[in-house]
């Protein structure tokens, strides 16, 4: 094993970590058809809208790899291609990524087809799918770098939130501060500053990214098959995550005092992965009920300077309202209310200038039993979760009615920032926002030329009300 990675793959093989089973068992399944993908994604074993996309890309890729397409002419190569991708598209209807994938895929395909001008069809039909196979390759390389730019971005950006101390600081509370130079000065004289504490929803992360050189090895004594499995080995870095990936970055940067993590009703995609993901990485956290935001809010605000609450985002329409899972909506306006700062942490590939508004964006409903029963591995009289054993035990009454939608979405009123991978993009004095500056050619091509009149599309080098971009050499 080359370390614990939420997708893994090598040209013609595709492993996709099965995030049901976690924190209790490492369990890999070969994808190695659309239509495995497409289960995959829809029973929640890989969730999070990047990942998404790439294991539907690369699915394809595999496939393609193998040459189950059968197809003797270039033409139906590319058919062959659009029919599986657009299959595809039904798994996650929500997820922008998994779409602009496509749409790119798709782009690239035709591309190809114009350009194998040989009269050789077999090696017109291979060029076609090295074509494909190639950039859904990039899509996943490109992955792990956005997501480092985002925590590095998110990162600076909460920390220019914060005051300097000019007080005198009692030894014992050192800890809780941290020195470096005020934002935007150069050769200026170090401040102090306190460190900040954080509230994330459901995950946003790769199981685990870890630094293996940095990071001690967990206390895995209750896993003892996990520990079996890593144990011989140290931990290679397989992503970084969105919001995650931000808290990720203020925590090496020395910024964190304290990441909470709401469970994430009704999957349990906080208590199951990004709880799990925090305290392997030694990350100073804790795990909260999502009813419990507000009271954490109101009590322990000023006593863990909770500066933030940070999520990722299944889809960015054009004037910034944002749908990710539910919940997320409920701790916007909690957050508004306290005085906290709201951030979504999503790529460009998530932000979607077609839709001009949540109101237009399509909410799945999810299944019943997802509210009424749950499964986990049993805990035995000693205290040892047994993951060879687990039950499926009901926790509400069986006859009630269930409303499950998968998502919400928050009103870009809510929303203090956007951090993508090119920049942050905030919420002007107006209460807008405009992505011009961050995606300034997919701006002037899909948004309506009423609404560009007067926006810049120049990326800014230098802090602005509508957005600021830093250059991240050296952080």
């Amino acid at each position: 094993m080359e370390g614990l990675q939420a997708i893994k793959y090598t040209k013609g093989k595709l492993e996709v970590l099965d995030q049901l089973k976690l924190p209790h068992e490492f369990v890999y399944e070969d994808v190695t058809t659309c239509e495995e993908a497409f289960d995959c994604i829809k029973a929640m074993r890989v969730r999070g809208a990047p990942a998404i996309a790439i294991v539907a890309a690369l699915a394809l890729a595999v496939e393609l790899e193998h040459k189950k397409d059968t197809t003797d002419k270039k033409e139906e190569t590319a058919k062959y291609i659009n029919k599986r991708l657009d299959y595809l598209m039904g798994s996650r209807p929500t997820a922008v990524d998994l779409s602009n994938a496509i749409k790119l895929l798709k782009s690239k395909t035709e591309a190809a087809v114009s350009q194998a001008v040989t009269s050789d069809q077999a090696l017109a039909c291979a060029d076609v799918r090295r074509c494909y196979i190639e950039t859904a390759e990039k899509i996943l390389a490109d992955d792990f770098e956005t997501n480092l730019q985002i925590g590095r971005y998110g990162a600076e950006y909460l920390r220019r939130q914060e005051m300097p101390i000019l007080s005198p600081v009692d030894e014992a509370e050192e800890l809780r501060y941290f020195t470096t130079s005020p934002p935007g000065t150069q050769g200026a004289p170090d401040m102090k500053y306190r460190k900040l504490s954080v509230l994330t929803h459901c995950n946003t992360g790769y199981v685990p990214s870890l630094d293996p050189v940095k990071v001690q090895e967990p206390n895995l004594s209750q896993y003892p098959k996990i520990a079996q499995l890593i144990a011989p080995r140290s931990l290679a870095t397989s992503g970084h995550g969105t919001a995650l990936g931000i808290i990720r970055s203020l925590h090496k940067m020395n910024y964190l005092e304290h990441a909470y993590c709401t469970e994430t009703r009704p999957y349990n995609q906080g208590s199951r992965l990004t709880a799990f993901e925090l305290t392997f990485e030694k990350i100073p956290s804790t795990l909260i009920t999502d009813s419990m935001a507000g009271a954490l809010f109101s009590r322990m605000k000023a006593e863990k300077n909770i500066s933030a609450v940070i999520v990722g985002a299944d889809r960015v329409a054009r004037n910034g309202d944002t749908a990710n899972k539910i919940g997320t909506y409920t701790l916007a306006v909690l957050a508004k209310f306290h005085g906290i700062k709201f951030v979504v942490a999503a790529p460009t590939t998530s932000i979607d200038l077609l839709t001009e508004s949540g109101d237009k964006i399509k909410i799945e409903d999810r299944a019943k039993h997802e509210l009424t029963q749950i499964t986990g591995a049993i805990v035995n009289q000693d205290g040892i979760v047994d993951t060879s054993k687990s039950a499926r035990v009901a926790i509400a009454d069986q006859k009630i009615d269930v409303w499950n939608p998968s998502f919400d979405v928050t009103p870009h009123e809510l929303i203090d920032a956007i951090i993508t991978e090119k920049g942050e993009v905030v919420r002007s004095s107006k209460g807008t926002f405009n992505f011009n500056t961050v995606i300034p050619e997919r701006w002037r091509k899909e948004v309506p030329s009423e609404e560009t009149d007067g926006f810049s599309s120049t990326p800014l080098k230098t802090p602005n009300e509508e957005t600021t971009q830093f250059a991240m050499d050296g952080i």
